[in-house]
């Protein structure tokens, strides 16, 4: 990548993070930022607490979308989780090794538009999957 444009893309996810007041969109700016400013995934997954796989669909939504990729996708928030819906999560987490909150809650806001008030919730959807 011409450094020019680098440095561009750059100036951009950091408009970006100082514009947003979603903790959760600062969170993947900063993590595509940190990638293009040479951070290793091991080191931005350490820093942000976040998974290597969310950094790289971080990653790849920005450069297909730009700035609109990084935006949350939910317009509202829904209750819960329906029945299927929770047997497909619970099937996706017996399927990790390991579990991360952060991970869960990504994939729970961007696949189903449920985004719980308590932490208490994800933690019982972990004990679910055993």
């Amino acid at each position: 990548m011409i450094n020019q444009e680098l440095q561009s893309k750059i100036a951009e996810l950091q408009e970006f993070i100082d514009e947003r007041p979603d903790a959760r969109e600062v969170r993947k700016a900063l993590a595509v930022k940190l990638v293009y400013q040479s951070y290793k995934y091991e080191e931005i997954q350490t820093i942000l607490d976040v998974s290597l796989g969310s950094i790289t669909i971080w990653k790849q939504a920005y450069e297909k979308d730009g700035i609109l990729g990084l935006r949350l996708k939910h317009k509202g928030r829904k209750s819960h989780l329906n029945t299927q819906q929770r047997e497909e999560v619970l099937a996706w987490l017996q399927t990790k090794e390991c579990w991360e909150l952060g991970e869960l809650e990504y994939k729970l806001a961007f696949e189903y538009d449920v985004i719980y008030e308590s932490k208490r919730s994800y933690y019982d959807l972990f004990d679910a999957a055993g």
